[in-house]
């Protein structure tokens, strides 16, 4: 009995270690790193790889990089108020979130990235075989790209400026023009303060072309969006209706400009909004 006593003794000394162990694993919370920001400097931020996206969760916080060209580094800065976080996605799809602080005086103005510190990579990496994704699939994926990325746009409370013109009590508005990867994202406001119901024929976005010469003329392109999201058939009266549109990225030069236009449906109450080279060309 004592031999038997021994053993399990000698068990339970051997594999205690182990458990406590694995019970401090499970314990174990994945924390953030804390970046600190004002708004009188510049914090940089240097990445392993070239940025591709960046985001911050509150309005108090803005991180700016080239969206043009991809570069290894982005600048914070920050306005006094809560904490926020800061998400980063290189262009080999590594993932780096931080913690994000307004703080008054600030110790450190650079920071260095290691591609250690990254929490993820947002595609699982396959090492032992090549998967071939068929065009459905990629376009499947797109889609629930947009739509997650316009939910996220509707939530926000991010202007490009006050973009409104109204007709009868119906109000247009362009709220934000946001620039990701290779797309355009436009959030559009309408607002029926009207005592009628507003049904929506179309909402077109075209670039008008100012012709030269003596003969001036103007000439419109339609422009088609490769995704629509939350937009609405009827605005009933005292309702404010918000969606987005997608569309490739585009530029406009000196004399050119955007045109949104929104027709009734057998009604008389059309806009027809005018949008400077300025907010296309400077998107958020």
């Amino acid at each position: 009995m004592k031999k038997y006593i021994i053993i399990l003794a000698l068990v339970n000394s051997a594999f205690a270690p182990l458990l406590c162990l694995a019970q401090t694993n499970l314990q174990k919370t994945v924390v953030l790193d804390t970046i600190y920001a004002n708004d009188t400097k510049n914090v940089a931020l240097f990445f392993p790889e070239p940025i591709r996206q960046g985001i911050t969760g509150s309005d108090n916080f803005v991180f700016t990089y080239n969206r043009d060209k991809e570069q290894y580094f982005g600048l914070l800065q920050a306005k006094p108020g809560k904490e926020s976080n800061l998400l980063v996605v290189n262009r080999n799809g590594s993932i780096f979130s931080y913690i994000v602080r307004y703080k008054k005086q600030l110790s450190k103005l650079n920071y260095f990235i290691p591609a250690s510190h990254s929490i993820g990579n947002e595609k699982p990496i396959v090492t032992d075989s090549i998967l071939a994704e068929s065009s459905e699939e990629r376009v499947d994926n797109r889609a629930f790209y947009y739509q997650k990325f316009c939910s996220y746009l509707l939530n926000r409370k991010q202007r490009i400026g006050r973009i409104k013109k109204r007709n009868e009590g119906i109000v247009l508005s362009v709220e934000n023009i946001v620039f990701d990867k290779e797309e355009l994202y436009f959030v559009i406001q309408i607002e029926n303060n009207s005592t009628l119901d507003y049904d929506l024929n179309f909402l077109n976005l075209s670039i008008e072309t100012r012709q030269k010469g003596k003969r001036k003329s103007l000439q419109r392109l339609y422009q088609e969006p490769i995704y629509k999201h939350n937009l609405p058939s009827k605005i009933v009266e005292g309702q404010t209706a918000r969606f987005v549109y997608v569309l490739p990225k585009f530029s406009l030069s000196n004399d050119r400009r955007a045109i949104l236009e929104l027709n009734e449906k057998d009604g008389e109450r059309n806009i027809e909004m005018k949008l400077s080279h300025r907010y296309i060309n400077n998107p958020n």
